[in-house]
């Protein structure tokens, strides 16, 4: 490398379709940058994504350029016919085009490295990268088994960053030598909550503070499966609890009038809202225990901050990976996992030891931390840096 690409470093970033590939992206690249920004150096970052996404969202409120390739769907199926399905075979015949197109983005703008997170996009950004243009590329899994698009890419990798111990073995032995393990990266307001900021932003002033508090949260969209449980054991839970439910702008309505009902004193220990925003460092600050899905980037801000948590694993996820997911931690006693499907009475009692026992939450929130990664960060800017040659 040039003495001046110390200065100035040039990376491409692909990946997206998800906040778990996108989020972990935009961390590593603000991190990259405040790195570089210690030695005097500056970062040129283009992002290779779907039109209309989240990642094109993403990439435009942090200022960062975007291009578009064409990508294809590879849906998942156990039966080879199926895989050959005119859907497949229509989109799989996409990817050659979108290769050809990568490669004359990635020749334009000459990336001293390209960091793959996950998506289909992240397919033929990446051969085209390794097999055409000769660039180094870093894939960065999020889950503990590698995704379709990470596996596509793992063999022709640089460098494969890995979120959990428990990816290695399930890697393709040719593979494990380029293999290391970071963390997923979470991004650093998380760590930043303060319980009281909750209180005053969310005017909690009902909250009895002897007493635990809960966080439901189904993701931005709400989660019916989880909103309808909480629903149901919300008189006994709020005996026992304050609550912070974040239900889903979809589910609100309906929520607000099947919880109207509730008696004054414990009405005050309940907050319903459709979204946590800025305000989500302090309510998980403030959060003894947290009912949630098991997504990746959810797991990696729980045990960072070592909460206790029960997770409801959303069945639908590719490749079954949220059941996968807290099941790893489930394990190991770091998270109670309700993986054959919930019901109110498996939620209560799967809570009830939580908040009854406050030593058993400790002991579960310790578990929980060492799990965690909180410098996942700068581990995977370590790994990029190493990839171009600059570590």
């Amino acid at each position: 490398m040039g003495s001046s690409s110390v200065n100035n470093f040039r990376l491409i970033v692909t990946g997206g379709g998800t906040g778990g590939h996108t989020y972990p992206a935009l961390t590593a690249v603000r991190t990259l940058r405040d790195r570089l920004a210690v030695g005097g150096g500056t970062l040129d970052v283009l992002w290779v994504g779907q039109p209309d996404s989240l990642e094109s969202r993403v990439a435009a409120g942090e200022g960062i350029d975007f291009e578009t390739v064409a990508t294809g769907k590879i849906r998942r199926s156990s039966n080879p016919l199926k895989m050959m399905s005119p859907a497949n075979v229509r989109d799989m015949s996409r990817v050659p085009l979108g290769v050809v197109q990568a490669r004359s983005v990635i020749n334009r703008f000459r990336p001293e490295v390209v960091l793959a997170t996950g998506g289909y996009v992240a397919v033929p950004v990446g051969i085209a990268a390794t097999r055409l243009c000769h660039r180094p590329l870093v894939i960065h899994e999020q889950t503990v088994r590698l995704g379709l698009a990470n596996k596509t890419l793992a063999g022709a990798a640089t460098r494969i960053a890995v979120s959990s111990t428990s990816t290695l073995e399930l890697l393709p032995e040719s593979a494990r030598g380029a293999a290391v393990v970071t963390g997923n990266p979470v991004r650093p307001e998380v760590f930043s909550g303060q319980a009281d900021k909750a209180v005053a932003a969310l005017g909690l002033h009902g909250f009895d503070r002897r007493l635990p508090t809960v966080y439901v949260t189904g993701g931005a969209q709400g989660a019916q499966q989880i909103n309808e449980c909480v629903r149901d054991v919300l008189p006994w839970l709020l005996g026992h609890a304050n609550v912070v439910h974040q239900c889903g702008p979809a589910h609100l309505d309906q929520l607000r009038q099947a919880t109207a009902s509730l008696p004054r004193e414990s009405a005050g220990r309940y907050y319903l809202t459709a979204y946590v925003g800025a305000e989500l460092p302090d309510v998980l600050a403030l959060a003894d225990v947290v009912i949630s899905r098991s997504g990746a980037g959810t797991l990696a801000e729980l045990t960072a901050l070592g909460k206790a948590a029960v997770f409801i694993p959303l069945a639908t996820s590719a490749g079954n990976e949220q059941a996968h997911n807290a099941r790893h931690l489930a394990d190991s006693g770091a998270a109670v996992a309700l993986l054959d499907g919930v019901t109110p009475e498996s939620l209560q009692s799967a809570v009830e030891p939580l908040l009854t026992e406050p030593a058993r939450r400790t002991a579960m929130a310790e578990r929980a931390r060492s799990h965690g990664r909180p410098d996942a960060a700068e581990r995977l800017v370590d790994v990029i840096l190493a990839a171009a040659g600059q570590g």
